[in-house]
């Protein structure tokens, strides 16, 4: 929480809330004695009709979900746009985002990100929505609840192979806070190695595609490199100095080819 969060909460007559059964502790601990609704995905729109008619009032109205930013995979984006719609002022506060808390420590070389949320529940959806992301040159940042971590990130080694490294981040800023990062063939095997690595709620991010050309340029480097006795570590970060293709993906091949 941001102090200057704090103090318009501190402020406002009413908060409309994912679940104010989880927000009005958290709002009791800084001492703000605003009013709370509901608004979450199942009635944003009538709880947008509640907070335009407060604002009308002369009211003024802060709205935050249980853990993490309005209408970032949260509820939020409808209620912003029927209030904007109404004339109002929309004034966005600093706070809590796992994607950019996740992405500040995964140490990914991908120099763009794609924000992706939540995967489609089905397998078959799942699959198809992947395939579509195969080739883009970006990481990639994906939400995910506990229960279907394993399938996921089964389903992420099927789509983009064994060797493109993933961060697994789980229950990001709390107390069993925890960051791995592992190539998608060790992902699952790590998961299943102790039942707690699969609690929480989890931000996994995987490197991005390397183009064909850069791949094979970046592959020629190597070898050359490799074969003139270069140590692995050095040989990748050499080749990525000269062809710019990801350190660790050329130290993984680098490992491969020494093998």
């Amino acid at each position: 929480m941001t102090q200057r969060a704090i103090e318009v909460l501190r402020q406002v007559a009413w908060v409309a809330a994912e679940d104010t059964r989880h927000s009005g502790p958290l709002l009791r601990h800084y001492g703000c004695t605003a009013r709370l609704l509901a608004a979450h995905q199942h009635n944003e729109q009538a709880a947008a009709q509640q907070v335009i008619a407060r604002l009308a009032n002369g009211e003024s109205v802060a709205l935050v979900v249980d853990a993490g930013t309005p209408a970032v995979s949260d509820p939020g984006a409808r209620l912003v746009a029927r209030v904007r719609a109404a004339g109002y002022r929309v004034v966005p506060l600093p706070g809590p985002c796992a994607a950019i808390v996740a992405l500040s420590a995964a140490g990914l070389d991908d120099p763009h990100f794609l924000f992706y949320g939540f995967l489609p529940n089905r397998a078959g959806q799942r699959a198809e929505a992947l395939r579509g992301l195969l080739h883009l040159p970006y990481a990639l940042v994906f939400y995910e609840a506990p229960h279907r971590i394993l399938d996921t990130v089964a389903a992420l080694a099927d789509a983009f192979g064994p060797t493109r490294s993933v961060v697994l981040a789980r229950e990001l800023t709390k107390v069993f806070e925890s960051i791995h990062v592992c190539p998608l063939a060790e992902a699952h095997d790590w998961l299943l190695a102790d039942a707690n690595r699969q609690r929480g709620e989890f931000v996994l991010l995987v490197s991005g595609a390397v183009s064909l050309d850069d791949g094979r340029e970046g592959e020629r480097v190597l070898k050359l490199l490799l074969d003139d006795g270069l140590a692995v570590s050095q040989a990748s970060r050499l080749a990525h100095a000269i062809t710019a293709v990801g350190k660790k993906s050329l130290y993984e091949l680098a490992l491969r080819l020494r093998a």
